[in-house]
C-alpha cells in the first residue's frame, strides 16, 4: 500500500475521531463515518458541538481538502485505511461494555477488501483488538486476519477542550499486526504529526501503554486527594503543602480534585478487570478508584459541615454548584463527577440551582436528569460551591454571591483564600 493510494475513514465522529480524521484530511483522501444523523449534518454544516474543531478549520477540510461526514455505508466503501475511533465505557457494575467497538467492527466487516489496513484508537485492555474487534470483522467480511486483511493500534491522547495540546501536536504511539503492517501504519500517522511516533513492539504493547497512561494519573489524583482529607481534617492548607513540597525538584506537582471524564475515570477499570481474569487483584487501582469516585460527596459533605459551624441551616438552604462539566472551559459532561456534589446536597434540599455557561442543558437534563442553566443567576445564596474552573467564572465576584454568613467552597483552588471558607 503506497501513501499515495491511501483513502481514510474515521469511525466515530466524537471527541477523538473528528479532530483526527480532520488533519488525516490534510494529507489523505478522509471519509467521517458516524451513525449520528445529527451530528453529522452540524459537521457539514461547518461546526463542531464539541468545541475540539474551530469552525475554519472544519470548514476549510470540507471546501479545501474534500473532506466528508457521513452516515452511509457505501461512502467509505472505497476506502482502504479505517481507523476506529470509538467510545469504550462501563456498564453500571463499572465493567467494560464492548458494545461500541464490536458495532464499530461490524461497520469495517461490512466494507473492507482484500488488502486492507483497520487500525483501532480506542483505549482497551491488552488483547481487546486481537481478540474481541478483529474476530468480528473476520465473522462479517469473511475475510482472514492477517491473510487478507491487516490491522494496526494507535491508542488516542485528545485530550478535551485543550488548545495547546492538540491532535497534530501529540506524539502518538503505533503498531501494526505485522512488521510491514506496523511501518504503514506509522508512516500515515508521521505524515500529519509534528512530534511524530513511537512505534511500539506489538498492538498489545501499545493498548497497556495507553491504558496506564490513564491509570497512573488517576492513583497519583486519588494520593493528592486522601492527603487533601488528611490535612483538611489537620487544619492545614493542602495547596500551601503542594507548593512547599514542588521546590524539590523531583517532586511530582499535582491538585486534588474530581476526576471525572471519559479517560482517568473509566479506563482503570478495563486494567482491573483484566488483571483479575489473570489471577492479579490490582489493590492501588482498585482504592484510588474507590477513593476518586467518593470525592464528590466528600466536597458535598465539607460544604455542609462549614454551614453547620456558621449556624447556616442546612434544610431547603439556597445553594449554588458553579460549573457540571467535567473540566474547564469545554462543553465535555461525560462521567462528570460534579453530579455526586448535586446528589449529595438534594438530600438536604430542593433549591439547588447549577449554572454552567460552557454544558448544553438539554445534554446534562438527558444524561443526568438535573436542570441547569447558562445564565448568572440572580439572587444570594447560602452556599456556592466551585466545581469547575471555568474562566468565567475566575472573573466573576463570587463572595458578592453569597449571604453575609454564606460559605463558599473552592473545589479547584483557584479563587483567592481571602474570600473561601474551604476548599480541597
Amino acid at each position: 500500500m503506497e501513501q499515495k493510494d491511501i483513502k481514510i475513514a474515521v469511525i466515530g465522529l466524537g471527541y477523538v475521531g473528528l479532530p483526527l480524521a480532520r488533519l488525516f484530511s490534510t494529507k489523505y483522501k478522509t471519509v467521517g463515518f458516524d451513525m449520528n444523523q445529527a451530528r453529522v449534518d452540524a459537521l457539514m454544516q461547518g461546526h463542531d458541538t464539541t468545541l475540539e474543531v474551530s469552525d475554519d478549520l472544519l470548514q476549510d477540510a470540507i471546501s479545501k481538502h474534500g473532506f466528508i461526514c457521513t452516515t452511509d455505508l457505501e461512502e467509505i466503501r472505497h476506502c482502504n485505511f479505517y481507523v476506529v475511533a470509538v467510545p469504550t465505557p462501563v456498564d453500571e457494575n463499572n465493567r467494560p461494555d464492548l458494545q461500541p467497538l464490536r458495532g464499530a467492527s461490524e461497520t469495517v466487516g461490512k466494507v473492507i477488501s482484500k488488502g486492507d489496513i483497520v487500525v483501532y484508537e480506542s483505549t482497551v485492555y491488552p488483547g481487546v483488538t486481537e481478540e474481541e474487534c478483529l474476530p468480528v470483522v473476520e465473522r462479517i467480511s469473511g475475510l482472514k486476519y492477517n491473510v487478507d486483511f491487516f490491522a494496526g493500534y494507535s491508542p488516542e491522547r485528545i485530550n478535551p477542550g485543550d488548545k495547546l495540546h492538540t491532535v497534530e501536536k501529540i506524539k502518538k504511539v503505533t503498531s501494526g499486526s505485522t512488521p510491514e503492517i506496523a511501518d504503514i501504519v506509522d508512516g500515515v500517522y508521521n505524515a500529519v504529526l509534528v512530534n511524530g511516533t513511537h512505534k511500539a513492539p506489538s498492538i498489545r504493547v501499545a493498548e497497556a501503554s495507553k491504558i496506564i497512561e490513564n491509570s497512573q494519573r488517576d492513583v497519583n489524583i486519588a494520593f493528592m486527594n486522601e492527603l487533601a482529607k488528611i490535612f483538611n481534617a489537620m487544619g492545614i492548607d493542602t495547596h500551601d503543602v503542594i507548593e512547599a513540597a514542588s521546590s524539590k525538584w523531583n517532586f511530582i506537582k499535582l491538585s486534588p480534585g474530581l476526576v471525572g471524564g471519559h479517560c482517568i475515570s473509566v479506563d482503570p477499570y478495563y486494567l482491573i478487570q483484566k488483571a483479575q481474569v489473570y489471577g492479579v487483584l490490582p489493590r492501588i487501582m482498585s482504592n484510588a478508584r474507590r477513593l476518586n469516585d467518593g470525592m464528590g460527596d466528600y466536597v458535598a459533605n465539607q460544604t455542609i459541615k462549614l454551614m453547620n459551624k456558621k449556624g447556616i441551616l442546612v434544610k431547603n438552604a439556597r445553594m449554588l454548584i458553579l460549573g457540571v462539566t467535567f473540566k474547564e472551559n469545554c462543553p465535555d459532561i461525560r462521567n462528570t463527577k460534579v453530579v455526586d456534589i448535586y446528589h449529595t446536597l438534594e438530600e438536604y434540599t430542593n433549591d439547588l440551582t447549577v449554572y454552567d455557561p460552557w454544558a448544553n442543558a438539554d445534554h446534562v437534563k438527558h444524561e443526568y436528569g438535573i436542570e441547569t442553566t447558562n445564565e448568572q443567576p440572580q439572587g444570594l445564596f447560602d452556599a456556592v460551591i466551585l466545581a469547575v474552573a471555568h474562566q468565567e467564572f475566575l472573573q466573576m465576584d463570587v463572595r458578592s454571591m453569597v449571604k453575609d454568613q454564606g460559605v463558599i467552597y473552592d473545589v479547584k483552588g483557584v479563587l483567592s483564600r481571602d474570600i473561601v471558607d474551604g476548599r480541597l
